[in-house]
């Protein structure tokens, strides 16, 4: 039992991240070597989306990386990688629009984004002072830090749970979006579904992943207490 404590939840939680990046990168890799229809590029499409809501404000820039397209509402802008910035697949419109939906959400005051972003600056620090205090805390033998670390653990996975409906209403606005304009037909709506719904299972992945490391600490120092 204790090694499956130790060892096993880990594994498991590596196995689980690993498959969702697998499955996310294989449906990019698909329908990223699909053209649409209309012809239209990842860039065209997000800036036609946010005229058309009233958001003339807000820039649509090249970035680079691979899949690291984001909404970036602090500066106004919307950042997409290359490929999906340049190319014409059904990949690049799903993503471009995807990230339009989160403009969308922010023009609108969806409850769920506005909660994760004033998560931010507390999810920053958790993020890095949550297991310095446990290892600090294994290390002198000093169980009220090693709670406190896991602690900022749990606020980590509260951000990542409020994250989920976040990912997903942006991908169903998106997709509205791109039924609406024409911009994809019923068949590429179908693909631009199934790629956009293999990115939203990688934050489902995260959330599995940070349960179990928080159910691991729990497990070891929990027995440690008694």
């Amino acid at each position: 039992m204790d090694f499956f404590i130790f060892y096993g939840l880990t594994i498991i939680s590596v196995i689980i991240t690993l498959g969702a990046q697998a499955y996310i990168s294989s449906s990019y890799s698909k329908y990223s070597k699909v053209n649409n229809k209309k012809g239209v590029s990842g860039k065209e499409v997000a800036r036609a989306l946010l005229d058309k809501h009233g958001l003339q404000d807000i820039k649509v820039v090249e970035t680079s990386g691979m899949l690291t397209d984001h909404y970036d509402p602090q500066n106004r802008v919307i950042r997409l990688s290359t490929k999906i910035y340049h190319d014409t697949s059904i990949a690049s419109v799903s993503v471009a629009a995807h990230e339009c939906g989160h403009a969308i959400q922010d023009k609108n005051g969806y409850l769920f984004l506005r909660i994760r972003h004033s998560l931010i600056p507390l999810v920053n620090l958790c993020s890095y002072a949550g297991y310095f205090a446990i290892m600090l805390g294994a290390l002198f033998s000093a169980l009220g830090l090693i709670w406190i670390g896991i602690g900022a653990e749990m606020v980590i996975l509260l951000f990542q749970v409020i994250t989920l409906p976040v990912e997903i209403d942006a991908s169903k606005r998106g997709l509205k979006e791109l039924k609406e304009e024409n911009y994809l037909d019923s068949k590429e709506l179908g693909s631009g579904k199934v790629m956009l719904t293999s990115a939203a299972l990688t934050y489902v992945a995260s959330v599995a992943a940070t349960v179990l490391q928080v159910l691991r600490l729990v497990l070891i120092y929990g027995k440690r207490r008694d």
